[in-house]
């Protein structure tokens, strides 16, 4: 459908729009000059870099105020939702949100024990090539010395310290490319919440502080900062939601939703230029469907643009990496493609990534206490079958509200690191094989629906499943648990699979160089394991050589 199309639907059906929103009125309309224009013909020219393709495993602080509370995803939403969880957590420990209101949570947090050196030495050595830092999440409250939400970031109030420039020098100080998740597009319908009240009990009819504007601040802590430029409140209310379909379709800003002015668009476009050429992130995550506001502004493709000229002009070749969401087959060759909590069933013709969280995104007290992490084992057989497909893992390392991770969380990552130091060399640089795998999970999988979320929902992976990566004349073949016997088949190795073009001449157990003995059928390939298991025995890979 042509763009024009596009506006005239959305301008029938969409309360509050205005196909002028689109015309570009930002301090830093221009982009950088280059071969990309702001479109999504142009974009598909783009090409994956190798950095990006060889890295495999990056870790990611979901980090900001709304970790302070230690309460688990969307606080500052759900803190106004009345009788949700979050909402009688804030009651118990703050107060009534008419009252402490998520500007009192960004203020009280102060990040008082984070040593970002100490935490990117740690996921260096788990094995991370890359890392991520969040620059701002729905909460609208930037991460940085941000010239465009110049009261509300983490320079003026809560830690006062520039946390993306913190992050960026350590990932850099330990060899890491360093990416930025940016978030902040969809403040404008999330914190809609904050503008309503109570129902029922004594302050039935009190509206939360999202309703405050500046000239209320007199006398308090805020005098002179303006709660809407962070609550974002000051516009119709989009039509209720009751169904997690109805709230799909305004997060796609249709079903209702009232869309951004195109003062928010263009502030939102100049806080995010202003980051990526303040911080030169290698990686630039976008938590939207395919990029900000789109399709009713072009405010992302020109961002997009901006991004990948900008990289070219600097570095003298295109290095920089976008990620989006719930992409189709064009916008895929434009974006690499990220699958939130959730993993492709087959290998993919171009290089793509799951993002996904040991817990919960934001830090979670609760989830600690009652252990709900995902094991060091998880983690590994998801990377591994991601690698398999052409894929990388982002990993979520949630962070507490003072900066520091907690001991179980560090044992998880601290683990990793020992399995990826045996078997990085059958991880980094693959490539995906004739096949990614063999064994009976490929046959009970689940198909991704919204993002992804398919995590969880496939069969598990166990001895009898292999996963395969390629890099130069060797094949990796990673077994998903220590069998019961000695003797190994791979059926994909045998001579009538026809994937293999010469032979096999040698057989080794990654980590150690030993040669296995092994014989070769039209069947598949038999190998002979050690007699002992190795350390960390759910995964391990043997080199396949012709």
């Amino acid at each position: 459908m042509k763009r024009r199309q596009v506006l005239a639907g959305l301008a029938a059906t969409v309360p509050g729009f205005a196909a002028s929103a689109l015309l570009p009125r930002s301090a830093l309309a221009a982009n950088a000059p280059g071969p990309f224009k702001p479109d999504w013909n142009s974009l598909a020219a783009y090409r994956t870099p190798d950095w990006f393709r060889n890295a495999k495993f990056g870790i990611w602080a979901h980090w900001g105020p709304q970790c302070e509370p230690e309460f688990g995803d969307w606080y500052a939403r759900n803190m106004y939702k009345e009788g949700s969880g979050a909402y009688r957590h804030h009651l118990q420990e703050y107060g009534h949100p008419s009252k402490f209101g998520f500007k009192d949570v960004i203020r009280q947090w102060q990040a008082s024990q984070w040593d970002p050196d100490a935490l990117l030495a740690l996921y260096r050595k788990a094995g991370a090539r890359y890392f991520v830092a969040l620059a701002n999440h729905h909460d609208n409250f930037d991460l940085y010395d941000s010239r465009f939400q110049p009261d509300w970031n983490s320079t003026r109030i809560g830690p006062k310290k520039d946390l993306i420039a913190g992050w960026a020098k350590a990932a850099r100080a330990q060899g890491l490319r360093f990416g930025v998740s940016v978030h902040a597009a969809h403040a404008w319908t999330w914190y809609e919440v904050a503008q309503g009240a109570d129902k029922a009990g004594p302050y039935a009819g009190v509206p939360y502080d999202g309703v405050l504007t500046a000239a209320a601040g007199k006398g308090q802590w805020w005098e002179g900062l303006d709660p809407q430029a962070l609550y974002a409140q000051a516009h119709p209310l989009s039509r209720k939601t009751t169904k997690p379909a109805e709230w799909g379709a305004q997060w796609d800003w249709g079903g209702g939703a009232t869309l951004p002015s195109r003062r928010y668009v263009d502030n939102f476009h100049d806080r995010t230029i202003d980051l990526i050429d303040k911080y030169d992130p290698d990686l630039v995550y976008f938590d939207d469907t395919a990029l900000p506001f789109w399709p009713f502004s072009d405010a992302g493709l020109r961002i997009a643009a901006h991004m990948y000229n900008r990289s070219i002009a600097t570095r003298g070749r295109l290095e920089a990496v976008i990620n989006g969401k719930m992409l189709d087959e064009r916008q895929r060759r434009s974006l690499v493609w990220d699958i939130e909590r959730g993993q492709s069933n087959a290998i993919e013709p171009l290089p793509w990534q799951t993002c996904t969280c040991i817990g919960g995104w934001h830090y979670s007290r609760p989830g600690y206490e009652r252990n709900e992490y995902k094991s060091a084992q998880t983690v590994v057989h998801m990377l591994v079958d991601i690698v398999s497909k052409n894929g990388n893992l982002l990993l979520s390392v949630p962070v507490r509200g003072n900066g520091t991770i907690d001991e179980k969380e560090q044992a998880i990552v601290e683990e990793i690191g020992r399995w990826m130091a045996v078997h990085g060399e059958a991880i980094y640089d693959t490539r995906p094989w004739a096949v990614f795998g063999e064994g009976p999970a490929q046959h009970r999988t689940a198909p991704l629906t919204d993002q992804g979320m398919n995590e969880g929902k496939n069969a598990p992976l166990t001895a009898a499943d292999i996963r395969f990566t390629a890099k130069g004349d060797a094949v990796y073949a990673f077994v998903m648990g220590w069998p019961a016997g000695r003797e190994l088949g791979i059926a994909a190795m045998g001579t009538a699979a026809g994937h293999l073009k010469k032979p096999v001449a040698r057989v080794e157990l990654v980590g150690t160089g030993a040669p296995l003995a092994f014989r070769q059928a039209a069947d598949g390939l038999t190998v002979t394991l050690p007699a002992a298991a190795p350390a960390l025995p759910y995964a391990f890979a043997l080199k396949v050589l012709t």
